[in-house]
């Protein structure tokens, strides 16, 4: 999908005002939108990464195809503020110093082995049985992991499945356009 910087800085924005929205509801943190970019539209799914001093405080996305991206996006910062059980829940306190990153997803595609997968480029998806685990595209390149020991970590640590498991189970990759709150900062302050 192609967004423009201006759609960049609306969805980080989104985010941001959804989690403020959440924490403090009494207060207003965005004047309401008149029209929605027909990019930000688009039925796809998203994840919000939250970090606060470089440290990783809530992920949690959808691949659900069912809402507009931006709606997605509102509704996961939300969630990775809030629904992470891996860490404690964002406080309005923290706001100012979050950010906010959006992967945005193109469709998964089923794949038949890991010679299909391009460290960087994919982002996988492992499904057997009721267990299933994702990772985004970002994970590999920031962790140093090759093909192997990112199928690996996703099927032990995001499936609950062995680490081989992934050989015996469904394997989808998608890809992810990245952009991040610190890239777009000068724009969303001054909006």
């Amino acid at each position: 999908m192609r967004l423009s910087y201006e759609d960049k800085c609306l969805l980080i924005m989104l985010g941001r005002a959804a989690i403020m929205r959440h924490l403090l509801p009494e207060k207003s943190f965005m004047r309401p939108l008149k029209e929605i970019p027909a990019p930000l539209r688009v039925k796809c799914g998203a994840f919000v990464s939250l970090y606060v001093e470089d440290n990783l405080r809530g992920c949690i996305g959808t691949f659900t195809e069912d809402e507009p991206l931006f709606k997605n996006v509102r509704r996961m910062a939300v969630s990775a503020a809030s629904n992470d059980s891996r860490f404690f829940p964002i406080l309005a306190e923290e706001v100012d110093q979050l950010r906010i990153e959006i992967s945005v997803l193109s469709p998964r595609q089923a794949i038949n082995g890991p010679d299909e997968i391009e460290i960087g480029l994919h982002g996988i998806y492992i499904q057997q049985g009721m267990n299933r685990g994702t990772l985004l595209p970002q994970v590999a390149v920031t962790q140093c992991w090759n093909v192997e020991q990112f199928l690996g970590n996703c099927a032990k640590y995001k499936a609950g499945l062995d680490w081989d498991a992934w050989r015996s189970a469904e394997v989808f990759t998608f890809e992810a356009t990245v952009f991040d709150s610190d890239q777009y900062s000068d724009s969303v302050n001054n909006s």
